[in-house]
């Protein structure tokens, strides 16, 4: 087991399905990112993959930042 813990009252689970749609980019792109090492790994949850909102949001903001210079 991880020795880092989250605090998942204020978090969620997100699937890719709402990665794509908060995005607009496909599946497929995100899953390149993943074998890239360049986005977050999924949780696994049975046959289900998962995010942490907060990860996702984290990842997108860094994005946001370094495309406009402020790294």
């Amino acid at each position: 087991m991880a020795s880092q813990s989250y605090s998942l009252l204020n978090d969620q689970f997100v699937d890719m399905k709402f990665i794509c749609t908060l995005t607009g980019l496909t599946d497929k792109w995100f899953y390149k990112l993943i074998q890239e090492g360049e986005f977050p790994k999924p949780i696994k949850l049975g046959r289900s993959s998962r995010w942490l909102k907060s990860e996702v949001e984290n990842w997108l903001n860094d994005k946001i930042t370094s495309s406009r210079g402020h790294e």
